[in-house]
């Protein structure tokens, strides 16, 4: 039969296995890297200072510091709180583990709170779970739609809380007419080489209070009240002070070159990327097996991600399955993500069991990601329209 499925022993939708991102690197991005190798600046070098003020711009706000990844943006971001032995701060169960683990490294605890319909953090269950040690909320524009700020901003001025975002996903992303790198107390971004600016690894800190940002570039570099570049040359001293605990949390400018070279094109890159959202919202708009998480009028997704809710009342089979027949068709889906409490850290560490959060659990049981790159071409959207299709069809009751 034409439309066996593969994982049946039928011929696949793909010869080659398309992933569900891929990055995009130019003629121009291997130039700039080239250029750096070059200059002899393999680590923090004349690229990041460069990259920190193209970037702040970008993103709409006053300062950006570069690092190492979100992660290291992230514990840093927490570190300015500062947490306490005890402190809590308030993270979404739908998320990666970085968002968590980072409160943890900077001396928190975490405390998980459910999501809504669109995978992104509830407020109502936010104001539920504050508590006389909550000091921060973290927020995850989880696949780079952004979150309800408007009530998420409301309650942590309510109660004095440090309002920190997660903008892993979201680095182009709009809330009411504005990117989001200026709200909160920080916005914490990855340039790992799946993001839309891809440097291979790296993150940056961007926010408006210059202490924060002070502070960062201290965290980022051990603490030392000097850097290599402040160090270097015929008239430069050796001498510095260690103001307190640091870490080795710095970008190298090979990173902060290719994500300059990135940041350049990043309109063009972005346009296709909002295209094949697009193509992928009008193909399954009239599918009553596929639910497609709806974009408020009031921002701009990043389309990091494009995840799906199966209707598995319409399906014989279960999401995993699912994922394996696509796969099966070589089409690289994912999930985003296994809640943070089935984790045996979350579980062990800090009490959290199955049934914590149900809207979590439900939403992980029917979400896919499907391919989205800025380098996909119609015919590989094409495929994953039909792999969709030819998978869902055949496992329709």
């Amino acid at each position: 039969m034409a439309d066996k499925l593969a994982i049946d022993g039928g011929a696949p939708v793909r010869e080659e296995f398309l992933p569900y991102s891929r990055p995009v690197l130019s003629d121009e991005d291997v130039a700039a890297a080239v250029g750096v190798l070059k200059s002899g600046w393999l680590t923090t070098g004349p690229d990041i200072p460069a990259f920190e003020r193209e970037f702040a711009a970008f993103v709409g706000a006053e300062h950006a510091v570069a690092v190492s990844s979100c992660t290291a943006a992230l514990h840093i971001a927490y570190l300015t709180v500062p947490l306490r032995a005890g402190d809590e701060v308030i993270v979404p169960a739908l998320t990666f583990s970085a968002t968590a683990a980072a409160a943890v490294a900077a001396g928190g605890r975490p405390v998980v709170a459910d999501v809504r319909e669109d995978l992104n953090i509830d407020p109502g269950d936010v104001e539920r779970r504050l508590g006389p040690r909550t000091r921060a909320v973290a927020v995850v524009h989880l696949g780079g739609l952004p979150c309800d700020m408007t009530s998420l901003e409301a309650i942590c001025r309510e109660h004095d809380l440090a309002l920190i975002q997660d903008c892993a996903h979201a680095v182009g992303a709009t809330y009411e007419g504005q990117r989001l790198g200026g709200r909160g107390r920080a916005a914490c971004y990855s340039f790992h080489a799946v993001k839309q600016i891809a440097a291979g690894e790296g993150g940056a800190v961007a926010t408006n209070d210059a202490a924060v940002a002070a502070k960062g570039r201290l965290y980022r570099n051990h603490s030392l009240t000097t850097s290599a570049a402040e160090r270097h040359g015929p008239a430069a001293g050796y001498g510095y002070d260690i103001v307190g605990l640091g870490h080795n949390f710095r970008m190298a400018d090979v990173n902060a070159a290719l994500a300059r070279s990135q940041l350049e094109r990043f309109a063009e890159d972005d346009a296709r990327r909002q295209a094949i959202a697009a193509a992928y919202d009008e193909a399954f708009a009239s599918r009553d097996d596929v639910e497609v998480i709806p974009t408020p009028a009031n921002v701009k997704h990043g389309r990091h991600l494009y995840v799906i809710k199966l209707r598995l009342e319409a399906l014989r089979e279960g999401r995993d399955a699912i994922f394996r027949a696509l796969r099966a068709e070589n089409v690289g889906v994912n999930v985003h993500y296994i809640p943070l409490h089935y984790h045996s850290f979350y579980r062990d560490n800090f009490g959290y069991r199955r049934g914590d959060f149900p809207k979590a659990e439900a939403l992980f049981e029917r979400v896919i990601t499907l391919p989205l790159f800025a380098a996909m071409t119609e015919g590989d959207v094409g495929d994953v329209l039909t792999a969709v299709d030819k998978v869902l069809s055949h496992y329709r009751k």
